[in-house]
């Protein structure tokens, strides 16, 4: 091989290592001159590494989604969005019917005209989504029902869903490189949920499982009413309605406050008021799921009285124009969590802007912005395992790994130097560069380290330590059999290479495998064995031998070699 090469082969090889050596061991920042010390050194090693929850401490937490509640709810809500579409168009339906237990759910209509019902069928699909459910008729009775095929699929949407917005919520919270995933069956709803560095686990579980409800809703108020029609108790809010509770009503407590009306444009809210009930009308107006952006703002610039602004998507601002346009001189209630936060007067048309006012602190505004950003969670979530790892367990993993490592490299090193004397120094420089390249690799490709996955970098250092092992041999057989120096290392690569990329290809194809149906310490455990073995040909075939050529520039009538 010509000079220009070696030069070319060289200049690779050094500048790698030094792109590693500030990947694994280099700070984030402009350096200072504490980063050249040992601690410095440490401390920018143990902030460039992400460390697993066995390795770092943390909180484990395994819940379950209630795909049967959602089922449930899902079923009750659309028997009373059909119910009040079909009434609306003024066709002649008596009542609904709803079946929601085991595998059985079911919406019906009971009609008081048979010959209507396709007339309702057309109606109540306009308003109401019911792609998922099958369609019988039967005299006066129109049933929607929902097979077990359709089941499956709406609760695998309802774990997907929640696995959506527990990420989002948990990504907002600031937790570095969780792992969450579903865990068990596929049927079982459950997902797994670790956070390393995080030793409170009940706030994270309070900003998970935090409800954020937000309905819109008409409040049920005298035909022309001059002021909010607002009742001191439960009771007396059913009884203005006749005493027994319509299914299209709903009550809601509600701090009285004095409301903007038209009599009262300047008025503003009393939280000292004592607590009030007021009727609305159900299904909401718009929810939460047409909630677009959402944010806590200070009217006052006092860190006690926050407000939440919020925006609808296009769909919900359609609607809520359209509602508001026919609606003006009535009252809309904000109901946040199943409780009226503010009693809006509609003055005039308003489509996509809103506001929850509600003398809110700063912290508790920015905590229910965040959940209704992230959406409202399909249905309650369980928790049926939570363990905490402490920080002095993780360092002691650390420890023992570290040690497990240092002990091993040590050991082969040992070897190496004593079987192969003047070469051994070769497998050494190959192995120290693999388990550089190695961490290197795993920050940059933003992995997390774990105990197995140490487990997985010790096994690398075993399979370099094999590569050199089998070249070193190959080049011994060639010098036995009287080829020169040159050319025995040449040969000795050469043939070895196959052999190599052999043992290889076989264990990188396993540690696939092992990644694609592996949990999450098995797949640390795959990620670091594929990238010691892939960073092993560069470090014990190209650098390696580099090295050898390096010898023979240097001594080009070399008769002997140290190995």
């Amino acid at each position: 091989m010509n000079s220009k090469s070696l030069w070319i082969r060289t200049a690779v090889a050094i500048i790698v290592t030094l792109v590693g050596v500030y990947l694994v061991f280099g700070p984030r920042r402009v350096p200072t001159a504490a980063d050249f010390s040992w601690q410095g050194v440490k401390d920018n090693l143990a902030q460039n590494i992400n460390l697993g929850l066995d390795l770092k401490g943390g909180s484990h937490l395994v819940m379950r989604v209630k795909t049967d509640d959602y089922l449930r709810k899902l079923t009750e809500n659309n028997a009373q969005a059909a119910l009040t579409a079909a009434q609306d168009a003024k066709l002649p339906v008596a009542s609904n019917t709803i079946t929601a237990e085991g595998t059985n759910y079911s919406v019906g209509l009971v009609l008081t005209d048979a010959s209507q019902s396709q007339a309702v069928i057309d109606e109540v699909k306009k308003k109401v989504d019911l792609v998922n459910w099958s369609e019988s008729v039967s005299g006066a009775n129109i049933t929607w029902s929902l097979t077990v095929q359709a089941q499956e699929i709406l609760k695998r949407q309802a774990v997907d869903q929640t696995l959506k917005i527990i990420e989002s919520r948990i990504n907002a919270f600031g937790v570095k490189e969780p792992t969450l995933q579903r865990h068990g069956a596929e049927t079982s709803g459950q997902i797994l949920l670790q956070m390393p560095g995080v030793d409170d686990p009940e706030r994270v579980k309070s900003l998970i499982g935090a409800v954020s409800n937000l309905s819109l809703m008409k409040v049920v108020s005298p035909p022309s009413p001059q002021a909010l029609a607002t009742y001191p108790s439960e009771e007396a809010a059913r009884q203005s309605v006749g005493g027994t509770l319509p299914p299209n009503r709903k009550i809601f407590p509600y701090s009285e406050r004095d409301e903007p009306t038209a009599a009262n444009p300047s008025a503003t809210p009393d939280p000292n008021r004592p607590k009030q009930y007021v009727v609305v009308e159900y299904p909401a107006i718009v929810d939460g799921s047409e909630l677009r952006e959402a944010n806590a703002i200070s009217r006052t610039g006092s860190d006690r009285d926050f407000q939440i602004s919020f925006a609808l998507k296009p769909a919900g601002a359609a609607k809520f124009g359209d509602w508001t346009g026919r609606n003006i001189n009535n009252y809309m209630a904000v109901v946040l969590n199943d409780e009226v936060k503010s009693a809006a007067y509609i003055r005039s048309q308003i489509f996509d802007q809103g506001e929850i006012s509600g003398r809110f602190t700063k912290a508790t505004a920015e905590d229910l912005a965040l959940t209704l950003k992230s959406g409202a969670l399909p249905t309650e979530i369980e928790y049926q395992e939570e363990r905490t790892v402490g920080p002095s367990l993780g360092a002691d993993s650390i420890e023992a790994g570290v040690q497990a490592s240092l002990a091993g490299l040590i050991f082969i090193v040992i070897f190496m130097l004593f079987y192969y004397r003047g070469s051994g120094i070769n497998a050494v420089v190959a192995l120290i560069l693999n388990m550089l390249l190695t961490l290197a690799a795993l920050i940059t490709i933003k992995s997390t380290l774990t105990l197995p996955g140490i487990a997985g970098l010790i096994l690398g250092i075993g399979m370099a330590v094999d590569s050199n092992v089998l070249i070193f041999e190959r080049i011994r057989e060639e010098l036995t059999g009287g080829k020169g120096v040159g050319e025995a290392i040449d040969q000795g690569f050469d043939r070895a290479f196959i052999t190599i990329i052999d043992t290889h290809l076989t264990t990188i194809l396993s540690a696939v495998i092992l990644y694609m149906y592996g949990s999450g310490p098995i797949r640390g455990f795959a990620v670091t064995l594929i990238l010691g073995l892939l960073i092993n040909l560069f470090s014990a075939v190209f650098v390696s031998r580099t090295i050898f050529m390096w010898l023979l520039r240097r001594n080009p009538k070399m008769e002997t070699l140290s190995i």
